[in-house]
């Protein structure tokens, strides 16, 4: 029988809990920034929710001019913090590069994510900054810039399929248990709402319009929850990985 000694007793785990400290750090930022950026695309820029298509031009000009000032420091704010997508993106890679698949995997998510932010965040903040900038503009000229911001923000979601098809595919085909299999399905249906949501271009009110139940809303609730998931899910990845894992290629 083996004797129990105070400098080693029988529960003492190999490993500190925990995970890495630079990649917990990481998932501590990732809530936080999308937390700011709520906030900032609701409350300060106003585009979620979205302003209605079916207006006039000069509907349009007096929505910039009624929010013109908080549209500025909104997208102002957001040019300067929209770099932290890159963090929470590699963070989502660095976890799709500790699976069993091969790194192409991680670097498509990257590089879908990157193509979707072109027109969904920086189109969008140009035009509005741009119609909020000189009050006495043309008001077709701001009717434009309005519905291009918009149709850019919103129709442009497809952009994103492809990072969330390598996504589901990588987590199904993963033997290393990162990420649950089911949440490859939830990923899936990510892609279906965002297809959905290119009809926008073809709708001027309705549920297929820019503001509609199904192109606009029924991707924020289907959003939401694949977000608050992986949020969960990325936390209980990073304190599952060993503190000596070998660093990751």
């Amino acid at each position: 029988m083996s004797t129990l000694t105070p400098d080693r007793p029988a529960e003492a785990p190999d490993h500190a809990p925990g995970g890495k400290p630079d990649v917990r750090l990481v998932c501590w930022f990732f809530p936080i920034w999308y937390a700011v950026f709520g906030v900032i695309i609701c409350v300060l820029a106003r585009v979620t929710p979205p302003p209605r298509p079916d207006v006039s031009a000069a509907d349009k000009v007096a929505f910039f001019a009624a929010n013109g000032t908080t549209i500025r420091i909104g997208f102002c704010v957001l040019l300067i913090l929209l770099g932290g997508a890159a963090i929470t993106n590699g963070l989502v890679a660095y976890q799709m590069k500790r699976m069993s698949v091969g790194s192409v995997f991680a670097y498509a998510y990257i590089g879908g994510m990157g193509v979707g932010a072109l027109p969904g965040f920086l189109l969008v903040a140009v035009c509005f900054l741009t119609a909020a900038f000189r009050a006495d503009r043309d008001p077709e000229m701001v009717s434009l810039l309005y519905d291009l911001g918009m149709l850019s923000y919103n129709g442009s979601l497809g952009c994103f399929s492809v990072a969330y098809l390598v996504l589901a595919l990588a987590i199904l085909y993963d033997r290393n248990d990162i990420f649950p299999k089911w949440f490859a399905y939830v990923s899936i249906w990510q892609i279906i709402t965002e297809v959905i949501a290119t009809q926008m271009f073809v709708f001027y009110s309705g549920p297929f319009a820019w503001n509609g139940s199904l192109a606009f809303w029924w991707s924020v609730v289907v959003f939401s929850v694949w977000l608050a998931v992986l949020i969960m899910l990325l936390r209980r990845a990073t304190l599952r990985e060993p503190l000596d894992a070998p660093p990751v290629d």
